[in-house]
């Protein structure tokens, strides 16, 4: 008997199609080829027409372009989630749930960083979207952090939110918010079912690459190690919250505890940190790391293919395409150059 809703396979159907419509690496880098002049029409060519023409007359250049990507996605998030029912449903709102998460992120720093309430509903928060309004508002009426926090108590996070001293800073209610998100999902995540363990493993991957380059970035920032592990989030498979303390004491503790595993490249990820040192910059690290997750992604999608598994391998697949497109925008006009916007994005 099947678990989910009956429109499962229907969604699913629906949710590898959008998928195979998505941009390839050979897309992505004709676009860096592009000027920044160019790239608006060349990202309206390619799947966001709808949204460049409905901010056209707000917007000019990145802030266009970026508003355009905002709306696209938040519509096709809500559009693949009135799709499905039932069980289905509960599963892939679990993973979408994150970009909640995202947002009151998005607002606690325009608010710490005093960003001007227009400055971020042309952007990242555009205004013409229903979804963004509650969000602006939080940040009109928002002079501190501790505001915006007391405007969010209603929502999922909010007592995990409060929880957090009022005399702390910004990491700290990001740190509150990235645990509450994965502890509320890994426990909303019940039952043996492959999709339920598959999507399980999916998020403790998740936790542990978190981990592994808030360990990277605290070392190198020169944090304590009892600084460092109250940042760790507990729900990982390859640093248990037992080895926090061992990781976070320096690189050789954090590779000793990675060695334990037989299903991490151990090896491999410790060549990836010389060339870092080389390089000075944690980049080659990220990159072996968020290949590492979207490898398991894409394994997701056609392991159990009538199942919630291929429409979360979309929505992933469609975020990132947005966040690609974002960067090589964003880039352009900062003037970085090719090399550098391949080696990001592809």
């Amino acid at each position: 008997m099947a678990i989910f809703g009956n429109n499962t396979a229907y969604v699913a159907a629906r949710a590898k199609s959008r998928r195979s419509s998505l941009m390839d690496r050979t897309r992505l880098r004709q676009l860096i080829q592009q000027s920044p002049d160019q790239l608006t029409v060349a990202v309206a060519d390619n799947g966001y027409r709808a949204e460049i023409d409905l901010y056209a007359g707000h917007f000019t250049g990145g802030d266009l372009v970026e508003a355009a990507l905002t709306h696209n996605l938040q519509e096709e998030l809500s559009n693949i989630l009135n799709l499905c029912n039932g069980k289905v449903r509960g599963i892939v709102e679990i993973y979408t749930n994150r970009f909640q998460y995202q947002n009151a992120k998005v607002v606690m720093r325009a608010v710490d960083n005093e960003v001007d309430v227009k400055k971020v509903s042309h952007s990242i928060l555009p205004e013409e979207s229903e979804i963004n309004t509650p969000w602006l508002k939080i940040i009109e009426e928002s002079n501190t952090i501790r505001e915006a926090v007391e405007q969010m108590r209603r929502l999922p996070f909010g007592k995990a939110m409060l929880a957090v001293g009022e005399e702390e800073g910004l990491q700290k209610y990001e740190d509150a918010l990235d645990r509450h998100y994965f502890k509320r999902s890994l426990s909303m995540l019940k039952g043996s079912s492959p999709e339920i363990r598959i999507l399980k493993n999916h998020l403790c991957a998740e936790i542990d690459h978190r981990n592994i380059i808030n360990i990277l970035e605290g070392q190198a920032f020169g944090l304590s190690s009892e600084e460092i592990t109250d940042a760790l989030i507990p729900g990982g498979r390859l640093i248990s919250e037992r080895s926090f303390s061992q990781a976070s004491n320096s690189r050789d503790g954090l590779l000793d505890v990675l060695r334990l595993s037989s299903k991490f490249d151990s090896e491999g990820f410790q060549n990836l940190l010389i060339e870092s040192d080389e390089k000075r910059t944690l980049d080659p690290a990220i990159t072996w790391l968020k290949t590492r997750e979207t490898t398991q992604m894409q394994r997701m999608s056609y392991l159990h293919p009538i199942s919630a598994l291929p429409i979360i391998h979309y929505v992933s697949s469609k975020v990132q395409e947005v966040e690609d497109l974002r960067f090589i925008v964003r880039g352009k006009m900062a003037g970085l150059t090719t090399d550098v916007l391949e080696a990001h994005v592809l």
